[in-house]
């Protein structure tokens, strides 16, 4: 299996997300969003910083379960409540998520599932 970020010299560049991602070969793995819960289904205390943190472990939970770690993630799509702050959420998955800027969608929502979530995340993964 192949996976290759593609970030053309005639488009902007960021840390954070690469503007595609090519695959070839592989098994598709899809997650489902996660919030930011603890191994019980609990909502996080502190706000959207650990939150945050917890959604990406859950994440990085299924992705060992499978094989795989962050490299293997194609793609992930990120719903904020609607007062959360991007700058905030981005701050905290530098910190749990690492050095895997990937194809990203970012996303404001009227609500999340959970009137108590702050976020959720979806991943694409291939493994």
């Amino acid at each position: 299996m192949t996976i290759t970020h593609v970030n053309p010299d005639t488009m902007h560049k960021n840390p954070y997300f690469s503007q595609a991602v090519l695959v070839e070969g592989g098994r598709t793995l899809y997650i489902g969003e996660q919030n930011g819960v603890d191994d019980e289904g609990a909502i996080v205390p502190g706000g959207l910083g650990p939150q945050t943190v917890a959604a990406y472990g859950q994440i990085k939970k299924i992705l060992a379960e499978v094989g795989g770690d962050q490299s293997n993630v194609v793609r992930l799509v990120i719903y904020l409540a609607p007062d959360a702050s991007i700058q905030e959420g981005l701050a905290a998955s530098g910190e749990a998520w690492g050095d895997y800027p990937t194809a990203i969608t970012v996303v404001h929502v009227a609500a999340l599932a959970r009137a108590d979530a702050l976020i959720g995340i979806e991943a694409v993964a291939v493994v």
